[in-house]
């Protein structure tokens, strides 16, 4: 707690200095009511107040509604005033007509700092969360038939006609390509394990035979005589876990079984072929944020494109509306359907029927919602035009239309009509993170404001204290070194001095580098090896301890054959077995990481 509050004074007081104010009052505040409220106050207290000043900018005012739990010297809150009066008048709490920016993001920076910091949340919290999981099941499945769908299903053909087409061909000839992923499993299987599947649902059976999929090939039947095939009253459902986001709420997420999971990625492939061979491209991200966090600064410029944030985004996508979805293209329909879970294990014991179509976790999540997203979203644009869209129509949004995740961006003259299709679906718009009017925005871990970057630095474990906390260690050099580009280089020199306790080792060292080091103005190291004309610096890197499940006869033929035709798609940074020459004995995640100190390129 201590270190995490040094931490704050001191970039409370570069920033202060950055803005011709003072941040001694801010800093008093701050170790008072931790001191009351504990680490809630920067973890949850703070990031409050960064949501309410991101209101004020977008309605372009501060009300009483607002920095309620802060006392108030005229219109705007004591805390941070400093810095606040330079964005807003201290009287009428009105926008200036130009806000110092520097001052904009130096207020989100001190709220924003602990606000991910990965802590567990109170187990009250996490219970409610699970609460709030099945009520938002609930609505999914109260809401089924409820809507009609005509302009929906005509829209989601014209988007989306072709690439499915070409999809539902594929399924039709058994041109899927499962793989396994590296994450957990429902059924307890990691690594290597998964490729010893013994369990296979048998609605997988019509476009995904084990023989195919899980055999190297039908001369390995035999072994098919020892698998045990699942009836659907018998699958095992999808756990349903929290895992940490913020103090203030966890992230409710499922595990899918191993042989959904396989099977899932074959279609996410289709998904992924598809998009990128076609004009969705511009409109649909899978993998690349950047054009969404271009589209957000052009909007805080320009103020010509909002940015949209939906809550429980993937949970309120309905079984109904995918069915819709699909409808046209029965093969690719049937082949989604098959390695859709459709039961979830709760932490109570208790199992869950799902209206949802499926929960983080599931590989056809991402890919799924975006189209379901895309689709709501031509619907109420083609609602604000007034009239039917063509193809042609459709794709004169290039470039003011598009969809990741969650993230959202579409034109602003359009966003009225776009929240009421959205929320007409079962979508719920999150309007303290969705911006439209003011010159504030934010998409993909990007904000702007009138066109100018000021997203945030954020902490995301515990200042470490000894050389046993690796995590913390790595962590904290990540920070350090993101202050240090942030401009905050006193900041950067305080973790510097608790770094060098720990690692006694910490040297300069370029970015990109594997050594855990310091980047600093120009390389500006000592002690280079030079060998093979490649400098090497001696200092800590990252050991990851890879489980021990070693496999061999089919299994093992099947891994191998499999890496040779994913090779291309091989990009998950996790996934250490494709490349490694002991794949068949170690695999998986790390569930150790280690540092170790020795040689390495500066």
């Amino acid at each position: 707690m201590k270190s995490l509050m040094l931490l704050w004074n001191s970039i409370a007081t570069t920033l202060a200095m950055r803005c011709c104010t003072s941040a001694h009052h801010d800093i008093k505040t701050v170790a008072e009511r931790s001191k009351n409220e504990g680490l809630s106050f920067l973890t949850i207290t703070l990031p409050t107040f960064a949501k309410d000043f991101e209101l004020c900018l977008e309605q372009g005012y501060v009300d009483n509604a607002v920095f309620l739990s802060f006392k108030k010297g005229g219109s705007l809150p004591r805390f941070l005033s400093g810095f606040s009066c330079l964005v807003f008048d201290r009287q009428t709490g009105v926008l200036l007509d130009k806000p110092n920016i520097s001052a904009i993001q130096a207020i989100r920076q001190l709220t924003l700092l602990y606000s991910k910091i990965l802590i567990d949340c109170e187990p009250s919290r996490i219970k409610k969360a699970f609460r709030e999981f099945v009520e938002c099941e609930q609505e999914v499945r109260d809401s089924i038939g409820s809507r009609t769908y005509l302009e929906f299903d005509r829209l989601s053909s014209l988007l989306f006609g072709s690439m499915f087409s070409g999809m539902d061909y594929k399924v039709y000839t058994g041109d899927i390509r499962p793989k396994h992923g590296p994450g957990a499993t429902s059924d307890s299987l990691y690594g290597n394990q998964k490729y010893c599947q013994k369990v296979w649902p048998s609605r997988l059976e019509r476009y995904f035979p084990y023989g195919e999929m899980v055999l190297p090939n039908y001369s390995y039947w035999e072994e098919m005589l020892e698998v045990n095939f699942l009836e659907p009253e018998a699958e095992i459902p999808v756990k349903v876990i929290s895992v940490p986001k913020t103090m203030k709420t966890p992230r409710i997420i499922a595990i899918e079984p191993t042989a959904m999971q396989y099977a899932q990625q074959g279609i996410l492939r289709l998904f992924q072929e598809g998009i990128e061979n076609s004009f969705l491209s511009s409109f649909i991200g899978l993998n690349d944020q950047t054009p969404n966090q271009r589209m957000a600064r052009q909007g805080s410029k320009f103020r010509d494109l909002a940015t949209l944030d939906l809550s429980e985004a993937s949970d309120r996508v309905s079984l109904e509306i995918v069915e819709h979805l699909l409808h046209n293209h029965r093969h690719l329909h049937d082949a989604v359907m098959s390695c859709r879970s459709s039961n979830a294990l709760l932490p109570d014991g208790s199992v869950l029927s799902l209206a949802k179509f499926a929960s983080m976790g599931s590989a056809l999540c991402f890919p799924i919602e975006a189209a379901v997203f895309l689709t709501a979203v031509f619907v109420g644009i083609e609602q604000s035009l007034g009239h039917r869209m063509t193809l042609r129509d459709i794709k004169s949004f290039s470039g003011r239309v598009r969809i990741f995740g969650d993230d959202i961006i579409v034109p602003v003259e359009h966003v009225r009509f776009v929240c009421r299709s959205l929320e007409y679906f079962g979508l719920k718009v999150n309007d303290r993170k969705s911006f439209r009017t003011g010159n504030f925005r934010e998409s993909c871990g990007k904000e702007y404001y009138d066109g100018t970057d000021v997203s945030v630095v954020r902490c995301r474990r515990v200042i470490p204290s000894t050389r046993k906390n690796v995590q913390e260690i790595v962590s904290a050099v990540s920070l350090r070194n993101q202050l240090f580009q942030a401009g905050l280089e006193d900041s950067a020199l305080h973790l510097d001095r608790g770094l060098l306790r720990i690692l006694r080792s910490f040297p300069y060292v370029e970015e990109g580098s594997p050594v855990l080091g310091r980047l600093h103005y120009g390389l500006n190291v000592s002690k280079v090896v030079m060998r093979n004309s490649i400098p090497l610096i001696k200092g800590w890197t990252i050991r990851p301890v890879i489980p021990v499940n070693e496999i061999s006869d089919w299994p093992a033929l099947r891994k191998c054959l499999q890496n040779m035709e994913d090779r291309p798609w091989n990009t998950d940074p996790f996934n250490y077995v494709s490349s490694s020459k002991d794949h068949l004995r170690r695999s998986g995640r790390p569930r150790v990481v280690d540092i170790k100190l020795g040689m390495g390129p500066a």
